[in-house]
């Protein structure tokens, strides 16, 4: 007995030896989460991105659609689903490191020849007549089976561990898509505003012109101007309206896109055009740097993927080392039903331990090994490049913001300018001071210098939904 305890001990140092020292050396990489101390200086650790997204966005219409979207957009609602099969996984893996249990009930009926090994053999043998085997011979069973591999080296315990965590990443990555899903829809809501003002531009130039064009004719008829401005100042009416038709086009396809976003079919998207103009952002406080890694979901999503690809590493380097197995039954076992609950005559069971380890040819496990180590440098690259975008992000919608803000200022002025020459233009023209030409060009640029404030209005809200994007605001 102590010498069958000596060789199974020898027998498992031997394993374990072989199979440790011959785990292959790997290149290793750190993570570089580094960022710099502040973005302009300043060290104001308030941070927009803690405020929710209800209170950000004030408007009742947008806020209503972006209610709706969190419930039936369709790519939301696909990775719900991504996040269950994540919870599936889990529950897999953990199931893998417990014990197998089942049970088995099998009943068969066997005849064999009589001339083979076991009919030659029963046939030569001393049987008293009424107690021979039955033929053909039945046998039923019933019992309980059982499996389990000991998990000595946690290969299974890390599997699980990955799983767990490739399941909260997925939940960062729903996080994630909250967050671009709210800003996606706010963009596309303020800039059907927009469309909205500059179809009111037109409608006003058109009106405009439209004077313009009687004046002319009339003064065409009373031989102060001639048949060629009454040719332009038509033709500068006609592009305008054909423009209106342009806007009108953009207003259905962004009210379609918001209502795909929604997750329903086409569909007049209810909005208050009026109070574009009054539109002022509020303040955005950026924080500090250091505050995108707790409040960024890619972020964390991809911090999340380094640490289960470090488990899955682990994962990989335990199947060089010796695995044990125990697999265990019970149950009873008998030709004839009526003697299933003699015992212990109709008892059986088994205990098996087994003992396997890789020793020649591992070039699979060599393979994993070293794929799972090169996922995992790639999830770390992957990780650094999330935070510089991010940070990156952010410090272009803070130029942006204040670049923005300047540059509004201006072209309301301009606006204010051009618009007062149209009058001036009229005034000149009609005495004869001015000629058609200029008139022409200064509604042109009036038009042109009204569009370009309203779309300067659309990307100061773009900057302030961008802006709360970057910083990681929306999904909480």
């Amino acid at each position: 007995m102590n010498n069958t305890k000596s060789l199974i001990v020898g027998v498992v140092s031997i394993l374990m030896a072989l199979s440790a020292c011959k785990t292959p050396s790997l290149v290793e990489k750190t993570v570089n989460t580094s960022l710099p101390a502040s973005y302009n200086g300043s060290q104001d650790s308030t941070n927009t991105a803690k405020v929710p997204w209800k209170d950000y966005f004030t408007d009742p219409y947008l806020n209503a659609l972006i209610d709706t979207a969190l419930a039936n957009n369709q790519e939301l609602n696909i990775m719900l689903q991504e996040i269950e099969i994540a919870r599936n996984e889990v529950r897999e893996k953990k199931g893998e490191y417990l014990p197998f249990v089942g049970f088995k009930g099998a009943a068969e009926a066997e005849k064999v020849g009589r001339y083979t090994s076991q009919g030659a053999n029963d046939a030569n043998t001393d049987i008293e007549p009424g107690e021979e085997f039955p033929e053909p011979l039945p046998d039923y069973m019933l019992g309980l089976q059982a499996t389990w591999e000991i998990d000595v080296w946690k290969k299974l315990r890390n599997a699980k561990k990955a799983a767990v965590t490739r399941y909260l990443s997925s939940i960062e990555g729903r996080n994630f898509m909250v967050t671009n899903l709210i800003a996606e829809i706010a963009n596309s809501y303020y800039e059907l505003l927009a469309l909205d003002n500059e179809l009111g531009i037109i409608d006003q130039n058109i009106e405009i012109q439209s004077n313009a064009l009687r004046i002319v004719k009339l003064q065409k008829e009373a031989a102060q101007a001639t048949e060629l401005a009454v040719r332009r100042f038509q033709a500068e009416l006609f592009g305008t309206q054909s423009l209106r038709f342009d806007i009108q086009q953009k207003i259905t396809e962004t009210e379609n896109k918001i209502n795909f976003l929604v997750g329903r079919l086409p569909q007049s998207i209810e909005r208050n055009s009026k109070a574009f103009n009054d539109l002022v952002p509020e303040p955005v406080y950026a924080g500090l740097p250091s505050q995108l890694l707790q409040n960024r979901p890619d972020i964390r999503r991809a911090e999340l993927e380094v640490v289960a690809s470090k488990l899955d590493v682990k994962v990989a380097k335990a199947r060089f080392y010796p695995s044990l197995g125990i697999s265990a039954g019970i149950g009873l076992q008998a030709f004839n039903p009526s003697y299933l609950t003699k015992t212990p005559e109709s008892l059986l069971y088994s205990l098996i331990g087994d003992l396997t380890a890789p020793l020649v040819n591992r070039n699979a496990i060599k393979a994993t090994y070293y794929n799972a180590n090169a996922k995992q440098i790639q999830a770390i690259y992957d990780y650094e490049r999330t935070i510089l975008n991010a940070y990156i992000e952010v410090a272009n919608q803070l130029s942006n913001i204040d670049n923005l803000e300047k540059s509004y200022g201006l072209k309301a002025q301009e606006v204010k300018a051009l618009t007062e020459s149209i009058d001036i233009s009229n005034t000149l023209f009609k005495s004869a001071r001015a000629d058609y030409m200029e008139v022409l060009l200064t509604q042109r640029d009036a038009l042109e210098s009204k569009f370009e404030l309203v779309e300067t209005k659309v990307l100061q809200m773009n900057a302030f939904i961008n802006m709360y994007r970057a910083l990681g605001g929306g999904w909480n």
